[in-house]
């Protein structure tokens, strides 16, 4: 192999970093479920909404024998409250009010899943609701882990910096909102999808990242920013192709193909709010109808989160709430942080949005955000030709070898120029615009205490951990 190249990311892939994260990840849950117990014992819960559970308004289940053990299922059923109790009430019910459309499909159709398959045996010992309780905290718990696997995978070809990557995955693991990934909340597999979906696009699994970021948009509703990613990358590989190729048809293919990538992103969110209107609007009279069925264009998203939460523009402003924008400023505080870091590190990237990066940057750009795989040369085809007509049984582990060898090298040679910018490198600068976005509307749109959680469940853990060590 060459010598004097830096590597590339997927030399720097750390099995044994690896497993201290999956160790982590499994720790920090543990830990938080004894700290969640001690605590419940200790003090009585704020939210005493955990024991409502009405017969469901559409198709009332006949009554179920008493469980084996109820002592046991009301224990699991005690960490149902707040935004819990909506999701498991949709997965045992569905979408029985207005409200309810808040909470999108995703974790209640993971948990119904559950209950119907793999803990269906435990409904006589613990009782239905348990179950479904159970199969949430199983799904959520879950996805963290891999979470944060795919962080670490993904700080990896950030950060060009195993170590950091290291660091920024166990932070995450103990981060300040930790809890709301171990109780039934959507943040788990949101962060699930965004995280591996960004992970998938950086290694040029562009199918797999339109699926995966298409997921995050059935989980929250904050998932269809997630498009943006694939807008960079289409901005970038147009500007390539038609100023520095003078390929206009392929610019415009790929501006297409970018499109219909950040489409189908959309769908989910979209599709919801089509299934809220057919159920809420649909067969009712002008009399009956809820005002947003009558708007120009029917959100019913946005209606709920302004009438039932009092979410919008300064709506939270009030002095009463000024506890809470002291809860919030430790995390926002860090993400202004980073957003100003970066900033300041390079000015000249974020007024051309990335376009006055150097010729090393934009080459990394094109590999990073491009759909192919590398190409290995004729000379090199033809001496695995040659090779295999005079050792073949030998040199079929060999040709292997030297067609990782190969892509190795030339991802040393693109990566390799990188390696000193790290996290301030031209192709964080989508990272950086969505940590900008979201802070803002948790600011001043949101219930500003949400960002504790919400600027935690996207691909900015890679921005807000590392700015933290800096």
């Amino acid at each position: 192999m060459p010598t004097g190249y830096s590597k590339s990311p997927l030399e720097l892939l750390n099995s044994s970093h690896q497993s201290k994260v999956l160790k982590a990840a499994i720790f920090s849950r543990f830990v938080l479920l004894i700290l969640s117990i001690l605590w419940r014992t200790l003090l009585a819960p704020y939210d005493t909404s955990a024991p409502l559970n009405p017969n469901c308004l559409g198709n009332p289940s006949p009554p179920l024998p008493p469980p084996l053990l109820p002592s046991l299922g009301s224990a699991i059923e005690n960490g149902v409250v707040w935004d819990s109790v909506y999701f498991v009430r949709i997965a045992q019910c569905g979408y029985e009010y207005e409200q309810f459309y808040a909470f999108l499909p995703l974790l209640p159709a993971c948990i119904f899943v559950f209950s119907q398959t793999v803990f269906a045996p435990l409904v006589p010992i613990i009782g239905y609701r348990a179950v479904l309780a159970l199969s949430g905290y199983v799904v959520c718990n879950v996805a963290f882990i891999f979470t944060a696997i795919y962080l670490y995978r993904l700080s990896v070809i950030i950060l060009k910096d195993p170590n950091a990557a290291l660091q920024a995955s166990v932070l995450f693991c103990f981060n300040p909102a930790s809890i709301f990934y171990s109780s039934i909340y959507s943040e788990s597999l949101y962060a699930l999808f965004s995280v591996g979906g960004c992970y998938y696009l950086l290694s040029r699994a562009n199918n797999i990242a339109v699926l995966w970021l298409a997921l995050s948009g059935f989980a929250r509703s904050n998932g269809v920013l997630n498009a943006g990613y694939f807008g960079f990358q289409a901005m970038h590989q147009a500007y390539d192709a038609f100023y520095l190729k003078k390929r206009a048809f392929l610019a415009l293919w790929i501006l297409i193909s970018g499109a219909l990538r950040c489409i189908c992103i959309f769908v989910p969110f979209i599709s919801f709010q089509a299934y809220g209107y057919y159920n809420m609007c649909l067969g009712r009279s002008s009399d009956e109808m809820r005002p947003w069925c009558k708007a120009r264009i029917p959100l019913l998203y946005n209606y709920i989160q302004s009438h039932y939460w009092g979410v919008g523009f300064l709506r939270y402003f009030r002095f009463k709430q000024l506890p809470n924008f002291l809860l919030a400023s430790p995390i926002l505080s860090l993400a202004v942080c980073s957003i100003i870091y970066y900033v300041k590190s390079r000015p000249e990237i974020v007024r051309s949005l990335g376009f006055q990066a150097s010729v090393e940057e934009k080459s990394s750009m094109a590999v990073i955000f491009s759909s192919q795989k590398p190409q290995r040369s004729n000379d090199t085809q033809f001496s695995e030709k040659y090779s295999s007509r005079k050792q073949e049984n030998h040199n079929l582990k060999s040709r292997k070898k030297i067609s990782q060898g190969e892509d190795l090298a030339e991802g040393r040679t693109v990566h390799g120029s990188l390696e000193k910018l790290g996290y301030t490198s031209a192709f964080v600068l989508p990272f950086i615009l969505q940590v900008g976005f979201m802070a803002a509307t948790a600011f001043f749109v949101m219930h500003v205490q949400v960002i504790d959680r919400w600027q935690h469940v996207s691909c900015q853990p890679v921005r807000l951990y590392i700015g933290l060590l800096r």
